[in-house]
C-alpha cells in the first residue's frame, strides 16, 4: 500500500511542469506569475446557505469568498511551458489558518497544466464570512457546516469551471479532512482525489480520546469560542522565525508570511476550543468503516514523514478502510517531508507535483 518512491510514474515529459527557481522566487511571484493568474481570476462571494439547508443545517449568515481561474483566459497568456490540452477543472480545499492566495504557486502549475481551478476560503478564514471578533482565531459551530459548503461550493462554481470535463480535487491538511468528509457523503461530485497530508486525525499532543474529553469540557463551560490555551496572535511586526521550517523551503515560507503579514484578513493563527472538538468529531465520523466504503472516487493521499501537525496512523487506517470498502486508494509517503508537501524544496516538491499531474491526468480505467 505505501510507496516512497516518487519516480514510479511521472507526468508526460512534453508536459512536464518548471518548478520556479527558489533563487528568484519572490521576483517570479511577483512578476510573471501574479501578473498571469490576474489575468485570468474571478474573484466571487459564495452564498452557502443552500448547500447548508440541503446537508440539514440552519444557516448562519455571510458569504464565502473565493478565487477561480479560468484556464482558456489563462491560455491567452501564452506563457511558456503551458500546455493547449484543457483538462477539466481542480478544486482545491485549503488548511486550517490558510487562505486561497497561498495557493497561487500551485494554482499557477496547475494552470500551465491545462486545468482550470477554484479555490474556496473556507468559513472563518481568509476573506470568507467569521463568527468571532479575533481577526486570528478559528471557530466553527458544526463540522458538517464545512463540508456541506465545499460540496457546494464544488458542485456550482467548480462545475461551471470544469465546463463539461473532469472536476478533480485537492486538499491539505485541515482542508483534507474536509475533503475525504465530502468524498464520504458526495460519493459522486469529484473524478479522482488528491489528499496531501491530511488531517484525518489532528495531532494534539495527547491521546485523541482525552483531547475529546478536554476539549467537550471546555466548551461546554462556556470557553468554546476562546483561544486553546498556550496559543498567540499573529504579529506581523515581528519577524518570520525560520527555526520553525528548517525543513521547508525558505523562499516559500518568506513569500507565505509576507503575504500573511500584508493582509488582514490572512491572520488567522490560532484554534477555539470549539474548533478542536469539532476537528475531532470530524475525525470520528471520517474514520468510519461504512462511511470509508462509500468512497468511489479514485484517490492519492500524500503522507509525510516529517509531520508535527496531523497523525500519519489514521492517515494509514482511512486508506485501509477504503480499500477494504472497495475503494480505489493509493498511499504516497514522503519520508522527507514536512507537513506542508508544496512549501517543500523543489527537489522535494518537483516529484510531489509530477505524481499529482500524472494521478490526475491518467485515463480512470488505468489509473493509480
Amino acid at each position: 500500500m505505501q510507496s516512497s518512491d516518487m519516480s514510479s510514474r511521472t507526468f508526460r515529459s512534453q508536459d512536464a511542469v518548471r518548478l520556479i527557481d527558489e533563487n528568484t522566487y519572490a521576483d517570479t511571484m511577483l512578476n510573471t506569475v501574479r501578473p498571469a493568474l490576474a489575468s485570468c481570476r474571478e474573484e466571487g462571494r459564495f452564498d452557502p446557505s443552500e448547500a447548508e439547508r440541503a446537508a440539514g443545517l440552519e444557516p448562519i449568515g455571510g458569504t464565502l469568498h473565493y478565487l477561480a481561474y479560468d484556464a482558456a483566459k489563462f491560455d491567452t497568456e501564452r506563457e511558456q511551458g503551458a500546455t493547449a490540452t484543457f483538462r477539466g477543472c481542480i478544486v482545491i480545499s485549503h488548511g486550517f489558518t490558510e487562505f486561497a492566495e497561498k495557493y497561487d504557486e500551485l494554482v499557477w502549475y496547475f494552470l500551465l497544466a491545462g486545468y482550470s481551478v477554484c479555490v474556496l476560503d473556507h468559513r472563518g478564514h481568509g476573506k470568507s464570512a467569521r463568527d468571532v471578533d479575533s481577526r486570528c482565531l478559528v471557530w466553527i459551530d458544526d463540522w458538517r457546516r464545512y463540508v456541506a459548503d465545499f460540496a457546494g461550493f464544488a458542485s456550482s462554481v467548480g462545475q461551471r469551471y470544469a465546463n463539461g470535463q473532469p472536476l478533480n480535487l485537492f486538499c491539505h491538511s485541515m482542508g483534507g479532512g474536509i475533503g475525504a468528509a465530502v468524498l464520504e457523503q458526495y460519493p459522486t461530485l469529484f473524478d479522482k482525489a488528491v489528499l496531501s497530508a491530511p488531517m484525518i486525525a489532528p495531532q494534539t499532543g495527547m491521546p485523541l480520546w482525552l483531547a475529546r474529553a478536554l476539549a467537550g469540557v471546555f466548551c461546554g463551560i462556556g470557553l468554546g469560542r476562546k483561544g486553546v490555551f498556550g496559543q498567540v496572535d499573529f504579529d506581523p511586526d515581528a519577524p518570520i522565525d525560520m527555526s520553525l521550517y528548517k525543513d521547508s523551503s525558505e523562499a516559500r515560507e518568506r513569500w507565505y508570511h509576507r503575504l500573511r503579514c500584508e493582509t488582514v484578513e490572512y491572520q488567522t493563527y490560532r484554534a477555539a476550543f470549539e474548533w478542536v472538538r469539532q476537528a475531532l468529531k470530524l475525525s470520528r465520523a471520517v474514520l468510519d468503516p461504512s462511511a470509508c466504503a462509500d468512497i468511489v472516487t479514485p484517490m492519492l493521499l500524500f503522507q509525510a514523514g516529517r509531520d508535527i501537525w496531523v497523525l500519519n496512523e489514521p492517515q494509514n487506517l482511512f486508506v485501509r478502510r477504503v480499500q477494504d470498502g472497495g475503494g480505489t486508494a493509493k498511499l504516497v509517503r514522503i519520508d522527507e517531508s514536512a507537513h506542508e508537501i508544496f512549501s517543500m524544496p523543489n527537489e522535494v516538491y518537483q516529484p510531489y507535483l509530477e505524481r499529482i499531474l500524472a494521478f490526475y491526468d491518467t485515463p480512470l480505467l488505468g489509473g493509480e
